[in-house]
């Protein structure tokens, strides 16, 4: 991960930073090979004891709201599924921190590759694009970065603490507020960590599609048949790293395949305690975090969407390269060199073939269709709260009256 030899891994350096504060992710000085073997030890020692606080932390908490919890359900008399479903909910927050901490000691190496395949790639497509000085792209990778994930992780972590803020009840102590909005930062950017390696993917797609769009310009050159075994063994290239970016999305998918599949389940989750809770504290008229319930949902809902939207604008990316293959393959050029010809039909089959998707380890494809299928499923559970709630007013309101009668 030296600055020498990966320009897009020290950009993204700083976000991993963060995220490794936080126990998501190992530092990034782990896998340089400047560090000394013993100091790394010692670091890496030092990091596994403060992974360990975290999760005694999450441990302590869990407890901490499930008690909570059921003193309000006590409260309010609602002790329905209300019980269940919250009790699932906290339960599922020791599940992913469990599962974040294990994936970084059972995946540390896999990490490491991944990091390292991520250099090589670009310096490779580097190599391979030397020779093409055509238009860049207006929006740096810096920028991009600091647009989608870092405006993101200042609003995970800006919002968190204003929506959860008060919503604790009363028999929830302050100290335990402020650790829980903590571990609910953690959870949360969870989904910024995984787009940052979408986009990594996404910068190293579009700079192989800068230099198909480069061939393409110099192939409409009458004048490239001097040109056209060194055109070839560059298509060549390109066709190999192309590969190669579709098995390190393969990488990426199986190293978050847990933590982004528990992720989802809880915001999905997490949105129908929401909403259950807003019924119920409905019949209340001094309480004020109703808004405060909409945003989280909204903000939920919106962790989830971007995670999906990344994931299909890389996708639609890589897809579109068919389309420049196509292209080239209908310019008079493709047509009178026959090697040229060949390495066309080759590219574009390889392309059929190897469609890129960016999913859980293989359990689901995460794209817009996913988050389309998740709100479909949250309405139809939520019209089932509201019915069951319904029928649960109706029988306070009928006991009410009826003791009032008496």
């Amino acid at each position: 991960m030296e600055a020498k030899r990966s320009r897009l891994l020290t950009t993204a350096r700083p976000y991993l930073q963060v995220l490794s504060i936080f126990g998501l992710t190992p530092p990034a000085e782990f896998f340089t090979r400047t560090l000394r073997k013993r100091r790394r030890i010692c670091w890496i020692a030092g990091y596994s004891l403060y992974l360990v606080a975290i999760l005694l932390m999450v441990f302590y908490e869990c407890h901490a709201n499930i008690v909570s919890l059921h003193l309000e359900i006590h409260k309010f008399h609602v002790e329905d599924f209300s019980k269940v479903m919250g009790r699932t909910q906290k339960i599922l927050i020791v599940a992913i921190a469990t599962c974040n901490q294990l994936n970084i000691l059972l995946n540390y190496g896999r990490l490491g590759l991944i990091y390292n395949e991520i250099a090589n790639l670009n310096l490779e497509i580097g190599k391979a694009s030397k020779d093409f000085c055509g238009k860049r792209h207006w929006w740096s990778f810096r920028l991009r970065l600091a647009l989608s994930i870092g405006l993101w992780m200042v609003f995970i972590i800006g919002v968190i603490p204003r929506l959860t803020l008060g919503r604790t009840g009363p028999f929830f102590h302050w100290v335990n507020q402020v650790f829980t909005q903590i571990i609910l930062i953690m959870l949360q950017l969870k989904g910024p960590e995984y787009c940052l390696f979408v986009l990594l993917v996404y910068e190293l797609i579009l700079r192989m599609r800068h230099v198909l769009e480069q061939l393409k310009t110099d192939l409409e050159d009458f004048d490239c048949g001097a040109r056209i075994q060194e055109l070839c063994v560059t298509l060549k290239q390109n066709q190999l790293l192309i590969g190669r970016i579709w098995r390190l999305v393969g990488e990426i998918g199986a190293y978050f395949r847990w933590s982004m599949t528990l992720l989802f389940l809880y915001n999905g989750l997490t949105i129908l305690h929401v909403v259950n809770w807003a019924i119920i504290r409905s019949i209340n008229p001094n309480d004020c975090c109703q808004l405060n319930r909409l945003g989280s949902i909204t903000f939920l809902s919106f962790n989830l969407l971007l995670t999906c939207f990344y994931s299909e604008c890389c996708v639609k990316t890589y897809n579109s390269i068919s389309h420049i293959l196509h292209q080239i393959g209908c310019l008079p050029t493709a047509e009178e060199f026959q090697m040229l010809k060949m390495g066309l039909k080759e590219y574009i089959l390889q392309m059929q073939h190897l469609k890129l998707l960016f999913t859980c380890g293989g359990l689901f494809d995460i794209n817009l269709k996913l988050f389309g299928g998740i709100l479909v499923t949250l309405c139809g559970y939520v019209i089932i709260i509201v019915q069951f709630k319904i029928q649960d007013f109706a029988l306070i309101s009928y006991r009410q009256n009826t003791s009032n009668t008496f």
